[in-house]
């Protein structure tokens, strides 16, 4: 019997896996607090086991077939029902997910929900638009087909819990093949209002399955099923590697987004305002993006001026309760993470490292950290090299252009980059010159969904994002036929 659903913010939301087009509790739960307030309890939370794993593989792989045969352009139909009730429901889904995670309501209402509906809009149009390579050759006639793969295991963060599911599960639905979403455990209840819309929508059992729970447990059952024939994940190098040996051992390809430690390349001949701005808005959602350019890099000669001008946006900020429209940061996830936050902050001020500012909890009683600026005492220091994931961003001089490049690639990711330049020929040279999945000149966070997004380095392997997603979700085919045959 389905468990009572919780209420969170008066939006009720069952607290239950979804497989199989029902309600399946189990006899283990989980709790999920606010961060908004840790004393706020939002649900205790179905927590899956291996043979939760099993039942929802199982429903994914019976579903498989009519779903693969229904074709693009009718799974289209399905997609575009769904994307039009969650517009339909941007007030609920947000309120869930600022309680749930904290990011900020109003970004949340005005732009987050509804890129979630766009994904699945865009991607069963790309899919249902698709039309294959085709050539002739050698006396054939050639066409590359696209294939539904067969069930796909997706397993999200709690950073970006709605925008970063909907981005993952619309092109492995466009593309004919069934899912089983793990969301993450600290922010699992968006997803759960997903699987209601999607039944509201009429997709049929078992096309899309949610199951709750923790990683080692639940996760790891799910990528090691011999049925699933593709995995995507967006988390840490070192899950994904325990992942990646799963993956290996079954031959699925498997995609992984694994973080970032961009740099903030600000060069003399930049707008310094709109460079200063900019930089201050790396703090945004306290610092728990992955995209973020939180190495600040500034050419020397300007070093003094665009401090000034960063400190000035910086002290704008506004740390505040995330439903609130003045604030612009938001607490921190969890109290684990908040720990994990001070812990890099604390030993890079045992290690000589400055704390320009910042570098302390705001408030004794919450998760919120102050916007922090490091001035490392080398470019070895740990809060340079590795990803932080909180409100805290290292800052660099650098002579000449040779060197800030040289600075941005000296780290092990390559997930993203920001570069502020008046000089075209600097951006196309720069640009260029840094191994990052996605350069950003004179702007941030500007995506196009049909462009590839991912990592170089430990920041990941493949690609996501338009047709590159589509076709790491099918099994390509090339039909070749003799120009002799006749029908």
């Amino acid at each position: 019997m389905p468990s009572p659903r919780a209420e969170v913010s008066d939006v009720a939301v069952s607290p239950d896996h979804f497989i199989g087009g029902k309600r399946v509790p189990s006899t283990e739960t989980f709790e999920v607090r606010s961060p908004l307030d840790w004393d706020w309890k939002l649900a205790d939370v179905a927590r899956g086991d291996a043979l939760t794993a099993d039942a929802a593989v199982s429903a994914a792989s019976a579903a498989f077939p009519g779903w693969a045969e229904q074709g693009p352009r009718r799974r289209a139909e399905h997609l575009h029902r769904l994307a039009g009730l969650i517009d339909d429901n941007i007030e609920e889904i947000a309120v869930v997910e600022c309680a749930d995670m904290a990011m900020l309501l109003e970004s949340l209402q005005a732009r987050v929900v509804h890129r979630g509906a766009e994904n699945f809009r865009n991607y069963a149009d790309l899919a249902a638009g698709h039309r294959g390579r085709r050539w002739s050759s050698k006396g054939t006639e050639n066409e590359v087909q696209r294939m539904p793969a067969g069930p796909a295991v997706i397993i999200t963060p709690w950073n970006a819990p709605w925008l970063l599911s909907t981005w993952k599960i619309a092109p492995a639905l466009a593309a004919g093949n069934t899912v089983i979403l793990k969301p993450a455990e600290w922010a699992p209840l968006s997803a759960s209002l997903l699987a209601d819309l999607a039944a509201e929508a009429g997709l049929p059992p078992g096309v899309l399955n949610i199951v709750q729970g923790i990683g080692d447990e639940v996760g790891a059952a799910l990528v090691s099923d011999r049925r699933v024939r593709r995995i995507s994940f967006t988390g840490s190098p070192e899950t994904a590697r325990h992942i990646g040996v799963a993956a290996a051992r079954n031959i699925v390809p498997f995609t992984a987004e694994l973080g970032g430690k961009g740099p903030f390349l600000v060069f003399a001949d930049a707008d310094l305002d709109a460079a200063a701005k900019k930089a201050a808005g790396q703090y945004d959602d306290s610092g728990q993006v992955c995209l973020a350019g939180t190495r600040l890099l500034v050419e020397e000669s300007i070093s003094g001026e665009f401090l000034d001008l960063f400190h000035r946006y910086t002290d704008k900020q506004v740390l505040g309760d995330s439903r609130s429209p003045s604030t612009t940061i938001s607490p921190l996830i969890h109290p684990d993470h908040l720990r994990r936050v001070e812990g890099f902050v604390e030993r890079a001020r045992d290690h000589g490292d400055e704390i320009v500012r910042g570098g302390r909890r705001w408030k004794d009683d919450g998760l919120w950290y102050e916007p922090t600026l490091i001035a490392p005492k080398s470019n070895d220091s740990e809060v340079v090299q590795r990803e932080v994931f909180g409100p805290v961003l290292t800052y660099q001089t650098f002579a000449d252009e040779d060197e800030g490049v040289r600075l941005a690639n000296s780290t092990q990711y390559g997930l993203s980059a920001i570069v502020y330049t008046g000089s075209e020929e600097r951006a196309q040279r720069v640009g260029s010159a840094i191994r990052a999945g996605t350069v950003w000149v004179n702007t941030f966070l500007v995506r196009d969904l049909t462009a590839p997004f991912g990592g170089c380095r430990i920041s990941g392997i493949g690609r996501e994002g338009g047709d590159y997603a589509l076709d790491f979700h099918s099994d390509l085919k090339t039909l070749q036929i003799s120009q002799g045959t006749t029908g």
